[in-house]
C-alpha cells in the first residue's frame, strides 16, 4: 500500500531526464525540490485549494447536520411509512452517479448555479450513506436512555445534541472522514458542472499536467503530494476522534 506513495514522492524529486530510465531508480540523482514551485507556477492551485477546502468542508457540514437529524427520525421516531421511506432511501445506493447525474445536471442549471459553488455543494448536502450508517448506531444505544431524558424534561432535540450526539462521536469521524475524502478527490461533478478556471478543484487542477506534447509527471506527482497531505491530515485527525470518542462512550451507571 505505501509503495505507490514512494514512488509518487520519488518521481516528484526527479529531473526530465530521470523520469524514463530503466532500470526506474527510486532515489533521484539530485533531489529537485524546484519541482514543487514550478507544478504551483503552472497552474492557479491556490484558487483550487481554496475551492476544493471550501466545497469539501461545506458538504461535510451538510452531511453531518443532515444525516444526525434523518438518523434520529428513522431510529427513534414512529411514523406511518417509515420503513418503506427508509427502503427508498437505501435503493438509492445502488444507483451509481453517472446514472444521475445527466437529470441533476439539468436541475442545478435550471435553477441557475452551473460554475457556482451552490452547483458544487447543495446536491450533496444529504446522501444516503451517512444517514443510514448513523441509523445503525443510534438503534444500538438502549431506549430506557431516552424515556430517562424524557422524565427529566428532555426533548428530542436536546437528547440529540447532549446525549446521543457526544456518544456517536466514533460514528460521526468516521462519516466525516469518508464523506471528506471522496469529495476532495471527486474529479467527474467538478468537471461536469464548472466551467471557469476561477471554478475548478483540485482534482481538476492536476489534468493541467497533461498537454498533447506529453504527461509531465514529475510537476504532476509533485502536484499530487501537495494534493495529498490535507487527507493524510484529517485521517490523522479522525484517528484521534475515533480513540476518543470511544472512551467517552457508555452511560454512567
Amino acid at each position: 500500500m505505501v509503495i505507490p506513495f514512494l514512488w509518487m514522492l520519488s518521481t516528484s524529486l526527479k529531473d526530465v531526464t530521470e523520469l524514463y530510465k530503466y532500470p526506474p531508480k527510486w532515489i533521484p540523482a539530485h533531489f529537485n525540490w524546484q519541482n514543487y514551485i514550478e507544478a504551483l507556477k503552472l497552474a492557479p492551485f491556490g484558487t483550487f485549494y481554496i475551492n476544493s477546502i471550501f466545497v469539501t468542508v461545506c458538504i461535510t457540514l451538510g452531511q453531518l447536520v443532515t444525516a444526525c437529524l434523518a438518523a434520529y427520525v428513522f431510529a427513534r421516531i414512529e411514523f406511518p411509512g417509515r420503513n418503506t421511506l427508509f427502503v427508498i432511501y437505501l435503493s438509492t445506493m445502488i444507483v451509481p452517479i453517472q446514472v444521475t447525474i445527466i437529470p441533476l445536471f439539468l436541475i442545478v442549471k435550471n435553477f441557475g448555479w452551473v460554475d457556482t459553488y451552490q452547483g458544487l455543494i447543495i446536491p450533496f448536502i444529504a446522501r444516503a450513506f451517512p444517514i443510514i450508517f448513523l441509523r445503525q448506531f443510534f438503534l444500538t444505544l438502549p431506549k430506557d436512555l431516552e424515556d430517562a431524558a424524557k422524565i427529566d424534561g428532555c426533548g428530542r432535540l436536546r437528547f440529540l445534541w447532549k446525549i446521543l450526539l457526544p456518544t456517536a462521536r466514533p460514528a460521526l469521524a468516521t462519516i466525516g472522514l469518508f464523506t471528506f475524502l471522496f469529495h476532495w478527490r471527486d474529479y467527474l461533478w467538478p468537471l461536469v458542472i464548472t466551467n471557469s478556471t476561477a471554478m475548478r478543484t483540485l482534482p481538476i487542477g492536476l489534468r493541467y499536467f497533461v498537454s498533447e506534447q506529453g504527461t509531465q509527471f514529475h510537476y504532476m506527482m509533485a502536484a499530487s503530494i501537495i494534493v495529498t497531505i490535507p487527507i493524510v491530515l484529517i485521517y490523522l485527525i479522525a484517528q484521534k476522534q475515533f480513540i476518543k470518542g470511544v472512551t467517552m462512550t457508555g452511560i454512567k451507571g
